[in-house]
């Protein structure tokens, strides 16, 4: 698997979700109601709402980048209150990931990595990626997309799935 490649996917899905939160923003201006409200929307009690949905997704996208090209994480103080803030980060985000190259990931198959909450435990990195970043990021971006779809805003599948590459 090319984490690379992966990335190039990712970087596609953060503008499709940009995209979303466009419809969000006009559903909202639409139906006269503060946009606020869609940010706070979430699916369950017990989930967190579309804003730090939004905030996961980008995290993940970096995570993916920086933990598997073993450079430090860009740090984002996960302050935004508005749909031009979440914008403006997913933005940031796309801009990090296009200073990646492929020879970035070189040796992701013999590296590990250890996160504090694992207690000790360790994966190789390639492992965290495909196991653990990648399945965040769309668990992150899916989450996002039903929210604003259980809100009413008319986002569907071709929106999720932003352009495909046909071949004539």
């Amino acid at each position: 698997m090319s984490v690379y490649k992966s990335l190039l996917q990712i970087k596609k899905q953060l503008g499709s979700l940009d995209h979303c939160l466009d419809k969000g923003l006009a559903y909202a201006a639409a139906k006269k109601f503060e946009p606020s409200v869609l940010l706070q929307s979430r699916l369950a009690p017990d989930m967190f709402p579309l804003v730090r949905q939004v905030q996961f997704t980008c995290d993940q996208a970096k995570y993916i980048a920086a933990r598997g090209a073993n450079k430090d994480v860009p740090a984002h103080e996960d302050k935004e209150t508005t749909f031009e803030e979440l914008k403006a980060r997913i933005g940031h985000v796309i801009a990090y990931l296009d200073g990646f190259k492929e020879s970035d990931f070189a040796g992701i198959e013999t590296r590990t990595l250890s996160l504090p909450r694992w207690e000790g435990k360790s994966m190789t990195t390639l492992d965290y990626v495909t196991e653990h970043a990648i399945p965040n990021f769309y668990f992150h971006l899916m989450t996002t997309y039903l929210i604003l779809r259980h809100n009413g805003v008319d986002v569907g599948k071709k929106d999720y799935l932003g352009a495909l590459t046909f071949k004539a």
